[in-house]
């Protein structure tokens, strides 16, 4: 399609949206792959705040946001559509979390990636290494 028909993308700020178009968008990352639709609805009904990007209704891109609205944030699951990729959508819904009204007072982002370059772009530091990760095996989260 030629660029002046193309749909234009759309954001908004969405967390109810349908899980099933995120487990979608989350199967094509290698670190989200094994996310399914019932633990995908439970963590955006305990989101606090999601931006979402849209091609029409295709879910293109997705962040997500868990904060105290003072102090800290964490921003989580950045992901966009691989056709959309390189286009800036990725930094759109960064920056779209970072100037969004009700974050406007916190004080720390922090960001869990493997992806450091992009985000740098964007103002992240990789100098503030202070975190520590715990993680429940797979087998005891069954049980």
């Amino acid at each position: 399609m030629p660029p002046s028909l193309k749909p234009a993308i759309t954001f908004a700020e969405e967390k109810d949206l349908d899980p099933a178009k995120l487990v979608r968008l989350y199967q094509q990352a290698p670190w989200a792959k094994g996310r399914i639709l019932e633990d995908a609805r439970e963590m955006l009904r305990h989101t606090d705040v999601a931006v979402t990007a849209w091609d029409s209704d295709v879910l293109i891109g997705f962040g997500r946001v868990l904060t105290d609205y003072v102090y800290r944030a964490t921003i989580w699951d950045v992901i966009v559509d691989k056709a959309y990729q390189s286009q800036g959508v990725g930094a759109d819904i960064v920056q779209r979390i970072l100037n969004h009204p009700r974050l406007k007072n916190v004080e720390l982002f922090w960001l869990c990636t493997r992806m450091p370059g992009f985000y740098e772009k964007l103002g992240f530091s990789s100098k503030e290494q202070t975190g520590m990760v715990w993680r429940r095996s797979k087998q005891t989260r069954l049980e």
